[in-house]
Order: C-alpha cells, then sequence, then structure tokens
C-alpha cells in the first residue's frame, strides 16, 4: 500500500518547478529562431542583395518546415522517445539557427533556415508528448499553458529586443545577433536530463505517423490553420491593410500592440488553463470572436480596425494554446508524438498556403482586403468542427 502511494501521490509543488522553467525555456526556443529574422532582414538583404521574395523567405521558409518537419519529429518521438527528441531537435535548430550567421551567401543562408525550421519543427510534437511522463494528469493543462507562454513571449522578446537592445551591443552585427540568440538553446538542451521525473518505461517501437482514421488529426489541424492562418496573415498584411486605410503611418503602433496581445493571451491561459483546457464550448466560442474580430479589422478603419485586429490576435493566441493542450488528455502517451505532429503538419501547411493564396488573390484584383477576406471564409468553412470535437479523455494503454 505504501509502495502505491508513493507511486500515485504528486511531488510537492517545488519540485516541479524546474520543470515548469525548462517547459518554459524549450517553448521561448520554439519561436525567437523564426521571429528574429524580420527585424534583421533588411541588414542581412542589404549585404547579400537578397530580393523582396527572398527576404521575405527568411521567414516563411522556417513556418513551411514547421509542417514538413513535424513527421520526423514524429518518428523521433516514436523511437527514441520525448525527451531525447526534444534535445536533439534543439540541438538542430542551435546548428541551423546559428549557421545563418556564418553563411557566404543566399542558397546557403536559405538551407540553414531550413535546417532551423526542421529542428523547431521537431521540437513542437515533442513537448506536448513529454508532458505526460514529467507530470501528473492534473497538471497537464498548466504544462501545456507554460510552454505555450514560452512559445508566446518568445515572439515577443524576438522581435521586440533584437534591434533594440540585442544587437547594439553586438556591433550592429546582425551575423553575431543570429549566433547570439541561438547558443544559450544548447544549455536548455543539456538541462533537460536534469529531472528525473520521467513517469514512462522505455519506449516501445509505436505507430509514428498521423493516425488519419482519428478524426482529431484533421480536425484540430484545420482548426489549428484557423488560427494561424489568421494570425500570420493578418500580421503579414497588416502594412498593405492600412496603407488602403490611409492609415499606414500607424503601423508601427499597431504591429506592436497585435503581437503583444500575444503575450497577454498566454498570461490569461497560465490562469485559466485548468478551467478551459479541453472545453469544447470554449474552444468554438474563441475561434467564432477570432473570427468576428479578422471581419472587424476588415470592414472598420483606423484605430477601431487595428483594435479589432488586436482582438483577434489576443483570442487566435488563446485559442492555439487550447488547441495544442489537447492531445496530452485525450490519448495514451504512446499516442501523443503521433497525434501532436498531425495536427501540426496539417495546421502549419493550412498556416502557409492560406495566407500566400490571399497574396496571390490580393495581386489579381490589386486589394489587400482580398487575402484577409480568403482568410476570414476559410475559418468560417472550418468553424463547424469546433463545435463537433470530441475531447473524452482516454487512460493511458499498459506499456509492455
Amino acid at each position: 500500500m505504501a509502495e502505491h502511494q508513493a507511486a500515485t501521490t504528486p511531488p510537492p509543488p517545488a519540485k516541479l518547478l524546474p520543470v515548469a522553467v525548462l517547459l518554459w525555456l524549450a517553448g521561448v526556443y520554439l519561436r525567437i529562431p523564426v521571429l528574429v529574422a524580420p527585424p534583421l532582414a533588411p541588414f542581412i538583404s542589404d549585404e547579400l542583395a537578397l530580393t523582396q521574395a527572398l527576404t521575405g523567405a527568411l521567414t516563411t521558409l522556417p513556418i513551411l518546415m514547421l509542417a514538413i518537419g513535424s513527421m520526423p519529429g514524429s518518428l523521433a518521438i516514436a523511437r527514441i522517445g520525448p525527451r531525447n527528441t526534444l534535445a536533439l531537435a534543439m540541438v538542430i535548430m542551435v546548428i541551423g539557427s546559428a549557421g545563418r550567421g556564418l553563411m557566404p551567401d543566399t542558397l546557403t543562408l536559405m538551407i540553414a533556415s531550413a535546417v532551423m525550421g526542421i529542428g523547431v519543427s521537431m521540437m513542437q510534437p515533442s513537448l506536448p508528448a513529454l508532458l505526460p511522463r514529467w507530470l501528473e494528469p492534473h497538471h497537464l493543462a498548466l504544462g501545456s499553458a507554460i510552454y505555450m507562454n514560452g512559445m508566446l513571449m518568445g515572439e515577443f522578446i524576438g522581435a521586440g529586443i533584437t534591434l533594440p537592445v540585442l544587437m547594439p551591443l553586438l556591433d550592429n552585427s546582425w551575423r553575431a545577433t543570429l549566433v547570439a540568440w541561438s547558443l544559450p538553446a544548447l544549455l536548455v538542451a543539456a538541462a533537460l536530463f536534469l529531472p528525473k521525473r520521467d513517469r514512462a518505461k522505455p519506449v516501445r517501437k509505436v505507430a509514428w505517423l498521423p493516425d488519419w482514421h482519428n478524426p482529431l488529426t484533421l480536425r484540430i489541424g484545420l482548426l489549428l490553420g484557423l488560427s494561424g492562418s489568421l494570425f500570420f496573415g493578418l500580421n503579414a498584411y497588416m502594412g498593405n491593410l492600412l496603407q488602403h486605410q490611409s492609415q499606414f503611418d500607424k503601423l508601427p503602433d499597431a504591429l506592436f500592440w497585435y503581437n503583444l496581445a500575444q503575450v497577454f493571451a498566454s498570461l490569461i491561459m497560465l490562469k485559466m488553463a485548468r478551467y478551459w483546457v479541453g472545453r469544447r464550448g470554449v474552444i468554438a466560442t474563441l475561434a467564432s470572436i477570432s473570427l468576428l474580430g479578422a471581419i472587424g479589422a476588415v470592414m472598420l478603419t483606423g484605430w477601431w480596425s487595428i483594435v479589432s485586429a488586436t482582438l483577434m490576435s489576443l483570442v487566435a493566441g488563446m485559442l492555439l494554446i487550447l488547441l495544442v493542450a489537447i492531445p496530452p488528455l485525450v490519448v495514451s502517451s504512446a499516442e501523443t508524438g503521433r497525434l501532436s505532429a498531425g495536427t501540426f503538419l496539417v495546421g502549419y501547411t493550412v498556416a502557409f498556403c492560406v495566407p500566400m493564396l490571399g497574396g496571390v488573390v490580393a495581386d489579381w484584383t490589386g486589394d489587400a482586403r482580398h487575402a484577409l477576406m480568403l482568410m476570414i471564409t476559410y475559418g468560417l468553412l472550418v468553424l463547424p468542427l469546433a463545435f463537433t470535437l470530441n475531447l473524452e479523455r482516454k487512460k493511458d494503454q499498459p506499456e509492455s
């Protein structure tokens, strides 16, 4: 009896603090390597004489890799476990991210960017797969909120600190800045092996390809695409939208509040995760509000348009956290990485393709609002999926 109680009693909260710190730091590196590129892009473009398309590819190529690389991540989780996969992925990310600062020409720069994107994409399914092994079941929602808070903080840190703080300390060198942002991740990768709370037995060889028979793979993925396409798309076309409204002078303030809203979203979810994670009604409500915010950004003008866009960013960030938190709650720990990888494959493919297609439509019509309208149309088409998600919790299957 004593042994049974020792095995099931949650550890004291103090012992969870190091795990929480590691989850948060790993979450930060889901986004800093990607979103440090936009502020550095003008300096990289000037030195390497990049075209507009190649300058944009510094950001969009890694986003595409977020979809493509999810399957190698799922395979690695199935073969070597989520902690080893996360550490390996962070090393790959550092090689690509720091390598960008060492590359002499455009081709090698793009190859390094792709390698960095693959590393980040392998990190994504590793984190939700690691949660059931490090945390008790009643802490899973909080664990998801912690690393997603790190991720969304990473978006703001990478975009907000690079130019005013870090770059001046490094003699305004974009190459040194990329290296300086990247190398600390190696310390985080090494620290992943400090916790002794891996609650699972040695990993068996299990399936790693997406289970398309599980309706959650496609449904969560398409809803992730709703959140991602609206956030990345409106971020990309904000300047064109404000220019159409003759409000281009408001762009710096608009982008600041738009991206800061993601930080507030993550802070709200730290408080509300235990109540909202796994609640279909909350997911459907937030998806609906995000679409209303996007519609307002298009239909309204001036500050009302910016306020509406900022609301959409806030709610889309909360929706993202709720969707990413689903896999460890509804499938066994052995299946978590597989389901997460499948949803990221679908979600980031949509988040890349829909805004890109919207840009094609906008170029054809000459109206940037049409790009956003295409994203809104996609969101309206998949919104019913939020009302039909089956989020019944399943217990882990016995492991041999």
